[in-house]
């Protein structure tokens, strides 16, 4: 059984188009190498509710969830209070959370500043160096949007996800995909449990198609690497690695 995760990023200005999301992107690749298989990945708005009801589906749903986004001070941070109300929580102060945001913010503290130590009850701190501590609750890890913090963080925490490691081939073509899907389909239907992908690259110079091949099983899937550099034309291929 694979080790899986959701995914939910929670913000307006990614689904008005303010800001550009690369924290899926980036939580996504960085489990795949730990061997964790995303499932799904949500943007939604602001909302209670909604960050309510998807983190209860994805909760139940996954072994990991992950967010991202609507953990600071001003009106629209409702990530806390959504995943209070998922999973029915009462609400409590953290005194870490809060000695850690005197020590930073000194005499400007203020209540809305205050609010981001108030946490659902049950929650977890993780002991991390030199930032604000991440978040569990249950089985959600809930990280900032600032990409330069998710990225700080996850990265101190990602040890504890590590589960069986895919492994990865590619190989590169100097042709169109339509003229090789058909060998594509050999491969798929000889390796089920190889995942294949194929991958037009529009701009790039000295290729067309980035062809991949992944698996659990690594001899299966230097099987499979053989088998479909059998099948291609040695014409067409740029590189395989």
């Amino acid at each position: 059984m694979s080790t899986t995760a959701g995914i939910i990023i929670v913000g307006d200005e990614i689904l008005s188009g303010k800001v550009h999301d690369t924290n899926s992107h980036f939580l996504a690749s960085e489990l795949r190498v730990l061997g964790v298989d995303v499932r799904r990945v949500y943007v939604i708005p602001d909302e209670v509710d909604m960050v309510a009801s998807t983190v209860k589906e994805f909760s139940e749903g996954f072994d990991y969830v992950f967010t991202s986004g609507g953990v600071g001070p001003t009106h629209d941070d409702v990530t806390m209070e959504g995943i209070t109300k998922a999973f029915g929580l009462g609400t409590t102060t953290s005194q870490e959370i809060l000695n850690y945001l005197e020590k930073r913010c000194g005499g400007r503290l203020n209540e809305a500043v205050r609010k981001m130590a108030e946490l659902p009850e049950g929650a977890e701190i993780l002991e991390v160096e030199g930032a604000f501590p991440p978040v569990v609750v249950k089985n959600v890890y809930i990280l900032p949007g600032v990409p330069e913090l998710l990225r700080k963080k996850f990265r101190q925490i990602k040890e504890r996800f590590r589960a069986e490691p895919y492994h990865l081939r590619k190989v590169f073509l100097n042709e169109e995909e339509c003229f090789v899907a058909h060998h594509l389909d050999v491969v798929v239907s000889e390796f089920p449990e190889v995942m294949v992908g194929s991958y037009p690259k529009m701009s790039e110079k000295g290729y067309k198609v980035i062809l991949t091949l992944e698996s659990r099983d690594a001899g299966a899937l230097e099987r499979a690497f053989k088998k479909l550099i059998g099948l291609l034309p040695e014409e067409i291929v740029v590189a395989a690695e």
